[in-house]
């Protein structure tokens, strides 16, 4: 059974659909902007005078603050109400955006994009709690799959309508987009969203349990983010990251057991449910994030794509996800654990698909696995989140939505770590691999040096120079097919992830409906002949 909670809030349809829209038009906005910076690191560079590895700072900084706040969403919330704080988040988001577009150098833009992460963080965690709260557990899939379209439509236009905005007009443009949206969610925001009764304020800050939070979540996203380019443990400065983090990460997790007022409430994870999802939730966005950053890094580098396009071939995921919000209307009339399997098998399937990489592929070809796993994610986020946060008590779930928000975003910057480095140490093994089985006298190999050195003469260049530059070739090509065959090691790593999330699902119970009798209901409560109440087998 669900454990005791407050009664939800008796609001009106209007009202419901009416939140249901102002949520998620400032997720929406927040989407956007994470998805789009990728696209404008070039225009950055010319225009600021910045190298490659100052530019990335400005994607770094913004995952950085939200690290730090989205644990603290909750205890937020508490602190400064749930409205007050909803607005507060969105005000910081349009203002820190405005300074982001206007900023006249490099240092001011970080610093915004650090406003901008504190700002947009708690935004999806608030939005999904808000939701959960005022539907009914039988609506609740519905209500999940509108205020899911801000997230379908952020990866489609973000890429796409960034890259426009960059090339025709200017990088500003993607950050003064948010301007417009912003306000609407603001004004909407005052207009109908409200403070539940049982929302319990907190009375005073825990100051320690702050400093460990700030420091050992900014730590982390911070050795996950710089690791690659600094070589991991062989950077005294990832040592240094590592270290601070995990004993600020440790003795945050004693302070929030001990304390009465804890910053990040861990007393849900006692939930069965809650805690085996908030995993699940680590490893698929572990794959999600780490095989969208495989696509684009591979259609542009190996195919070469430019940004316009390669935001086309990741667009096909959210047409899929379109295709899958039926999903949300079964959510409560079958085995959510059975869906999520579907969905995670389905997915492993389309990555499977893209373990046949070749540097010929069409855009269908790889469109076709953008699309299955935009289609399968229908299948995993709606049963998933349901299995989730069902069984926690409504004065309880901003704190567990934000959990199981950081937990997604954590096993995202993960799997973007893990996926990079492996990429990297794969090429190099393939690379010597191939290298070694390149001799002269392989048939083969002199074929090949053979044409290309014809290649060379029939455009003018002497004998000799024409050998060395099919020599030249022959090893671009070998390194090519190296980088190939990482990126397919890379798929086949994320494939197997998804194929065994299935094996997990038993430690999960189902949620389903059953009708509420009057001989059942509390003393002192009314039982309407058709309540519905939420129960766990």
């Amino acid at each position: 059974m669900t454990p005791p909670a407050p009664e939800a809030v008796p609001i009106s349809a209007p009202r419901k659909w009416a939140i249901t829209f102002t949520v998620m038009v400032v997720a929406f906005m927040q989407i956007l902007d994470t998805s789009v910076t990728n696209v404008i690191l070039p225009h950055l560079q010319g225009s600021l005078s910045a190298g490659l590895d100052e530019a990335s700072w400005v994607i770094t900084s913004y995952l950085a603050a939200n690290a730090v706040v989205i644990p603290a969403t909750g205890w937020l919330t508490g602190l400064f109400g749930r409205k007050r704080f909803f607005m507060i988040c969105a005000t910081v988001f349009v203002i820190s955006s405005f300074v982001s577009g206007a900023a006249p150098d490099l240092t001011t833009l970080i610093a915004a994009r650090i406003f901008q992460g504190l700002g947009g963080g708690p935004i999806i965690p608030l939005s999904q709690a808000i939701l959960w709260e005022i539907f009914p557990f039988h609506q609740r899939g519905l209500a999940m799959a509108v205020w899911g379209v801000g997230f379908i439509l952020g990866p489609i236009l973000g890429p796409t309508v960034g890259g426009y905005l960059a090339d025709e007009w200017s990088w500003r443009w993607i950050f003064y987009i948010n301007l417009p949206v912003g306000l609407v969610g603001f004004v909407m925001a005052g207009a109908f969203l409200f403070d539940p009764p049982y929302l319990r304020r907190s009375l005073r800050i825990d100051w320690w349990g702050l400093a460990f939070m700030i420091a050992g979540f900014g730590c982390l996203q911070l050795l996950l983010d710089r690791g690659e380019r600094l070589d991991w443990f062989a950077s005294s400065t990832i040592v240094t990251l590592a270290v601070v983090a995990v004993g600020a990460l440790a003795a945050f997790m004693i302070r929030e057991l001990a304390a009465g007022e804890p910053i990040l409430d861990l007393g849900v994870f006692t939930d069965r449910n809650f805690a085996t999802g908030v995993t699940l939730s680590t490893i698929i966005g572990f794959g999600q994030f780490a095989g969208m950053l495989l696509v684009a890094i591979f259609t542009q580098k190996l195919l070469g794509y430019d940004a316009w396009t390669s935001g086309l071939v990741l667009a096909p995921g959210g047409l899929g996800n379109i295709f899958s919000l039926f999903a949300s209307g079964i959510v409560t009339r079958v085995d959510q654990r059975a869906m999520l399997a579907f969905g995670c098998l389905l997915n492993a399937g389309s990555l499977y698909m893209m373990t046949t990489l070749t540097l010929g592929m069409d855009y269908w070809a790889l469109a076709l696995p953008r699309f299955i796993q935009g289609f399968a994610a229908g299948f995993i986020y709606v049963p998933l989140s349901t299995l989730t946060l069902a069984t926690v008590r409504r004065d309880k779930l901003v704190n567990a939505a934000a959990i199981y928000s950081m937990a997604r975003n954590l096993g995202g910057s993960i799997g973007i770590a893990v996926v990079t480095t492996l990429l990297a140490q794969r090429s190099q093994f393939h690379q010597t691999t191939l290298v070694s089985h390149l001799t002269l006298w392989d048939p083969a190999t002199r074929e090949r040096l053979t044409r290309w050195a014809s290649h060379f003469v029939a455009r003018g260049s002497d004998t000799f120079t024409a050998e060395r530059q099919a020599m030249a070739m022959l090893y671009r090509e070998t390194m090519t097919q190296a980088q190939l065959l990482a990126y397919a090691d890379d798929f086949w790593l994320l494939a197997a992830m998804f194929a065994a999330v299935p094996l997990l699902l038993p430690l999960m119970r189902r949620i389903r409906l059953e009708p509420s009798t009057a001989a059942t209901a509390p003393a002192g409560r009314s039982s309407a002949p058709h309540a519905i109440e939420e129960n766990v087998v």
